[in-house]
């Protein structure tokens, strides 16, 4: 009950639920039997969406210019500066909405330039419903992760591995849902067991490697200080990490 009021506390897994059940309602009731058929595509492709976001936009390097470095802040810099704080879990709207109504779109409009039969229905079940679905299991999953609470073996699997994300190596296990491990091991970016023994922690792990009291750091603190709840010894703790 605690993580669903977490995460329906957060303005994008409304709309992105709201999202997917439109679709499942719609493809349940009008939809061709066969497309559920192509539900698991989506899935797969927001597995890859979701590692991609995370490696190649939510760590670019820090921008110089505050205004951009303030939008990389909120959305992913923050969580690292703050990984318990609960209103810095979740994907921004401004992040979420644009990705599942372009990825529709596209799709959408691609199937049916090359002549696809039906290809509402297949751009419905592989983004909205089975990316959208994949998506909220991925917010489910992250969520549990930085919280304290009871958890099944594929949770405690999860936390485990994104806790080296966090603590021991930012430039390892992107991915945060189940099965993505096999990405991250593809593409070079898991810890194996072995090297785990020796990985040392790296310097401002929790600044993504910059000074904690880099100065586009402390301004992106103090301007979303209100928005996240940030006190003033947070923020000042923050700055001595």
């Amino acid at each position: 009950m605690m993580r669903l009021r977490i995460m329906f506390s957060h303005a994008a897994v409304i709309v992105m639920a709201a999202a997917c059940a439109s679709g499942l309602i719609v493809l349940a009731v009008y939809g061709p039997l066969w497309v559920w058929a192509l539900v698991p595509l989506g899935v797969v492709a927001q597995m890859v969406n979701e590692y991609n976001l995370h490696r190649f936009v939510f760590h670019l390097p820090p921008p110089r210019r505050q205004w951009a470095f303030d939008l990389l802040y909120v959305a992913h810099y923050g969580h690292h500066d703050f990984p318990t704080n609960t209103k810095l879990f979740f994907v921004p709207i401004w992040v979420a909405l644009p990705m599942v109504l372009v990825n529709g779109l596209a799709l959408w409009g691609i199937l049916a330039l090359f002549g696809v039969s039906q290809a509402l229905w297949v751009a419905i079940a592989i983004v909205p419903v089975g990316g959208v679905l994949t998506f909220l299991g991925y917010e489910w999953f992250h969520m549990t992760a930085h919280v304290n609470v009871p958890k099944s073996q594929v949770e405690r699997y999860v936390t485990r591995l994104h806790n080296q994300h966090h603590f021991r190596d930012f430039g390892k296990w992107f991915h945060v849902s189940p099965g993505g491990a096999i990405i991250d091991r593809a593409m070079g970016t898991a810890i194996d067991r072995d090297a785990l023994k020796h990985q040392q922690r790296i310097e401002f792990i929790r600044t993504l490697g910059l000074a904690p009291d880099d100065p586009r750091l402390v301004a992106a603190r103090h301007r979303f200080s209100g928005k996240y709840g940030l006190s003033p010894a947070e923020i000042a703790r923050a700055a001595h990490v």
